[in-house]
């Protein structure tokens, strides 16, 4: 039986429901406040969210900061839900941009057109990136940042110890791996959690399938595609995956699987490039003590994308606040977005940002972030919520973890995605 699946998870999510009353209060009386629901809470998120902060702040805004634990933002999105249900919504909040078109469409949202309009967004944004942040043509989510998926980390000591040079292809991957499981070396850091796993199939799918079979499997869900012998071999590969971690992954925070690359407890890791701002937190230089480059592929060009973005929510009367409308502007301007992806170890959503104090990983990012647009190999990341329902994104991310701490064969695997998949449709 359906029912309205936004009322179904705020009823499951009912914990965090009390904890801003006073903050919505705040609000209403002053109206350059802005209350935000977050979930970036590690060290280079954390400092991003802080330089927003700040530049908001020395506009005349007055940000209330309200975060919540959990790195995949699964904990964030119920809360959110139990909030909004209960007429407790935040000022602004970063939801995966699928879910803003089922809150704009349930009168939850409010658009910033005129801020974008006065700003011209359109003439500063990727058109393929403004696109997903519009619903019916208005602007609904200010993007701060765009960061890879399909990034290869490495510590690169170990790799010269043993002779290794940054695998681009699979097959060049899985001979590193085996070198080092010789060697007594941990080939994978990984932290074993559903979206770290939904995570690591993406980066698979895009590297094996290429452009056109990622977008058929995960965006149409074609089942000719799903249940390919194109997708065994993804699935193969993802066996082998398994083998490279060591026995203690199982509840492993991401950052937690970076820190043990920096530390050269582990060779490798398969993480959004938000990995950099842990690894400039630790003082050691990306692209020289840690290496860093794209995921391994058989085609050229593959960029494994998500646009984080704030979302602004109905608070008191239902009208865009001069709060919202602040903070949206303050986001959008180079300067902002320059500092807080430098914290964040992604690229600006906007164009034309210096990058001259960015790192070589992102530099390098950002030029293949143009490349990829221009060649239409820029891919939107399922588990980075820029396309599907959360209901078909926990389902693929159930069906892979489940493989993933399995002895299921690779058929096995290809048969529980298409009934997951089948049933969350």
């Amino acid at each position: 039986m359906k029912y309205n699946r936004l009322y179904a998870y705020g009823l499951i999510a009912s914990i965090g429901v009390a904890m801003t009353a006073n903050a919505n209060q705040a609000s209403a009386q002053d109206d350059k406040s802005v209350s935000v629901l977050h979930y970036w809470t590690a060290g280079g998120e954390a400092a991003a969210m802080n330089a927003a902060k700040t530049a908001f702040e020395k506009l005349g805004g007055k940000w209330i900061d309200q975060p919540v634990s959990g790195g995949g933002g699964d904990t964030h999105d119920q809360v959110l839900r139990s909030r909004i249900l209960a007429g407790d919504a935040p000022g602004a909040a970063i939801p995966k941009v699928a879910d803003v078109k089922a809150w704009y469409e349930e009168g939850y949202v409010v658009n910033i057109d005129a801020v974008a309009t006065t700003e011209k967004w359109d003439s500063v944004l990727p058109a393929s990136i403004a696109d997903v942040l519009k619903v019916d043509g208005h602007y609904m989510s200010v993007p701060t940042n765009i960061h890879r998926f399909n990034a290869l980390w490495a510590n690169a000591q170990i790799l010269k110890e043993h002779g290794i040079a940054m695998p681009k292809t699979w097959d060049e991957f899985n001979a590193a791996a085996e070198k080092l499981k010789s060697a007594g070396i941990i080939p994978l850091a990984h932290g074993g959690q559903s979206w770290q796993e939904s995570i690591l199939f993406e980066i698979v799918v895009a590297g094996i399938g290429g452009p056109d079979f990622f977008r058929k499997a995960l965006v149409d869900y074609d089942e000719a595609s799903l249940k390919s012998e194109t997708m065994i071999k993804i699935f193969d590969q993802m066996r082998k995956l398994r083998g490279d971690v060591d026995p203690n992954f199982s509840g492993r925070d991401w950052n937690i699987a970076t820190s043990m690359v920096i530390k050269g407890e582990a060779a490798f890791q398969f993480m959004g490039d938000w990995a950099k701002g842990e690894i400039t937190s630790a003082k050691v230089t990306p692209g020289v003590d840690i290496l860093c480059t794209a995921a391994p592929s058989n085609y050229a060009g593959v960029f494994l994308y998500v646009a984080n973005s704030f979302t602004f929510f109905k608070t008191g009367d239902g009208n865009v606040t001069q709060g919202q409308e602040l903070l949206a502007s303050t986001l959008m301007k180079p300067e902002v977005q320059a500092e807080f992806n430098l914290a964040k170890g992604s690229v600006p959503a906007v164009t034309g940002v210096d990058l001259s104090k960015f790192d070589k990983c992102a530099q390098d990012a950002a030029h293949d972030l143009t490349a990829a647009d221009a060649g239409h190999t820029l891919l939107p990341a399922l588990n980075g919520g820029m396309v599907s329902s959360g209901e078909i994104r926990g389902a693929v991310a159930d069906a892979i973890t489940k493989f993933f701490n399995s002895n299921l064969s690779s058929q096995e695997g290809v048969e529980l995605l298409l009934k997951q998949i089948d049933t969350a449709r």
